[in-house]
């Protein structure tokens, strides 16, 4: 489990296909990760395979790569990184699972104040799971969504520290993210699908 707090960016510093899938060596600040670990990057949870001093290398299974933009991801490519949250550690972010949900497209950027207000198109399985001031995971990064201004947009405030902490002050418009809906609203979700359905009469 994660909590959208990223605590790093890696850089890919190669991308190999091996039998074990999309195979990344990202460059980082980690100098203690252990094969096995997990590692969320750009909010897609990833297994350490071989963790160096400056380096780790993990792979994309292609059951991951249809959802995500991993495959497009080439040398140079700078991404989020967080490693999975303790059991004593404070939940300063929301529950992130690193299950990216689909792929999002950034359709406008503008700076209001200290702010920087993205909007990102979603899938309409999606965009169900999301009211405003909730909570929502893109490339990793725990958001709170500040508005909804298109039947199939969210907009998001970036502060000015998430800005220059994480990749989101990269993106333009036509850059596609990693979406995670938040856990909570999909159990509720799940849970009232047969009374949205008819299955269950009262």
């Amino acid at each position: 489990m994660f909590t959208g707090l990223i605590d790093a960016i890696g850089t890919i510093v190669s991308v190999r296909v091996t039998a074990a899938g999309r195979e990344l060596t990202i460059e980082s600040t980690y100098g203690d990760l252990v094969a096995g670990e997990s590692v969320a990057v750009n909010g897609a949870c990833l297994t350490v395979r071989e963790p160096a001093v400056k380096t780790f290398t993990v792979a994309a299974v292609s059951s991951t790569l249809p959802r995500t933009t991993i495959g497009e991801w080439r040398t140079g490519t700078r991404v989020n990184l967080e490693r999975a949250v303790r059991a004593d550690a404070r939940l300063g972010g929301h529950i992130v699972q690193g299950h990216v949900d689909a792929v999002g497209d950034v359709t406008a950027r503008e700076q209001a104040g200290d702010a920087l207000l993205l909007n990102v198109a979603l899938p309409a399985e999606l965009i169900e799971l999301v009211v405003p001031l909730g909570s929502i995971t893109i490339d990793g990064v725990s958001l709170t969504v500040n508005d909804l201004p298109a039947a199939d947009t969210v907009q998001l405030s970036v502060v000015d520290f998430t800005r220059h902490h994480t990749t989101l002050g990269d993106l333009q418009p036509g850059a596609r993210v990693h979406v995670e809906a938040d856990v909570i609203a999909k159990y509720v979700r799940r849970m009232l699908q047969p009374y949205r359905s008819g299955a269950v009469i009262t």
